[in-house]
């Protein structure tokens, strides 16, 4: 079985849908509220643990009721919280809009991520049993850096996916294997709106790049290849929200597992694809047996789809 660690947020996600999202200064009437264990952490811990990883996550909630339902959300889902910290203060949450198309808005509030500012000797230890770190930025910048680099010091393989979009330092590029931003974040960092040029950019400063495409699927870039591009199947979406968090899960599942990259994307698009056909981010991740189920069989997937 693949071992991941998940350094990075857990979030209650405040979720609202509406037929659109306001304008700024609008108010409009939403049609239902929830909410939803999330973080972008959190959700990449409960799909790799989904898609049947030994998963331990790495951070922090609040001593609040939001706090106590984030730790007993992953631990249902079979993630190991024993280095899981209580902050005294309020949980980070994560103010979203769906709109009836699927798409989202996201307002994200720290909290007790923010004091998420180092690594202990514990949190190193565990990363070195792994096969694999997994990296957001929802934490402060400072412990993402000393993760990526301790897992790189002890041999693990690294996966950053750079959201919320914003400037990487040279030491945390240098640390990181595999980069997985959409195609937003993949611009932000190179100023290219060209997925394939961003990629390709993106090469000169870590070994492999995947950039994710929504409903196109997903291209995929390592230094002395050709890029790949994976189409995604054809499916309604009901929810995007933590559909890129289901796909890095599912990837680091698969390439733990010694997928070729291909197949892997492949495999992670069925997961993602599977998960926004569903409302909420972690609520929506779909169990192994889902996955493989709909990746042999891929007409079950595109049956309802426009």
């Amino acid at each position: 079985m693949t071992s991941i660690v998940v350094l990075g947020s857990t979030n209650m996600d405040l979720v609202t849908y509406v037929p659109r999202a306001p304008a700024l200064g609008e108010t409009v009437t939403g049609r239902s509220f929830r909410t939803i264990p999330g973080g972008k952490g959190a959700n990449q811990a409960v799909a790799a643990a989904r898609a049947g990883a030994e998963v331990a996550m790495i951070g922090a909630v609040g001593t609040d009721d939001f706090g106590v339902r984030l730790r007993a959300t992953l631990e249902h889902c079979a993630v190991d919280t024993d280095l899981l910290r209580t902050a005294e203060g309020s949980s980070g949450t994560a103010h979203v809009v769906v709109d009836d198309d699927g798409g989202n808005a996201i307002v994200v509030v720290p909290g007790a991520n923010g004091t998420v500012t180092s690594l202990s000797h514990g949190d190193e230890a565990l990363i070195g049993t792994a096969d694999a770190l997994l990296l957001q930025l929802e934490l402060p910048l400072s412990v993402v850096v000393e993760g990526a680099v301790t897992a790189r010091r002890l041999g693990v393989r690294t996966f950053l996916t750079p959201a919320p979009a914003q400037p990487l330092p040279p030491e945390l590029l240098a640390a990181t294997d595999l980069l997985v931003p959409n195609e937003h974040e993949a611009a932000a960092l190179t100023g290219l709106t060209d997925p394939r040029a961003a990629a390709q950019a993106l090469l000169r400063d870590v070994p492999e790049v995947v950039v994710t495409l929504g409903a196109a699927g997903s291209l995929y870039a390592a230094r002395g290849a050709e890029p790949l591009a994976v189409p995604a199947p054809r499916v309604r979406a009901v929810d995007t929200t933590g559909a890129g968090d289901t796909f890095v899960g599912a990837l680091a599942v698969a390439l733990g597992e010694g997928r070729p990259a291909p197949p892997a994307l492949a495999w992670a698009q069925t997961a993602a694809a599977l998960s926004v056909q569903r409302e909420g981010a972690s609520t929506s991740m779909p169990y192994r047996v889902e996955i493989e189920g709909a990746f042999r069989s891929p007409h079950i997937l595109e049956a309802d789809a426009v």
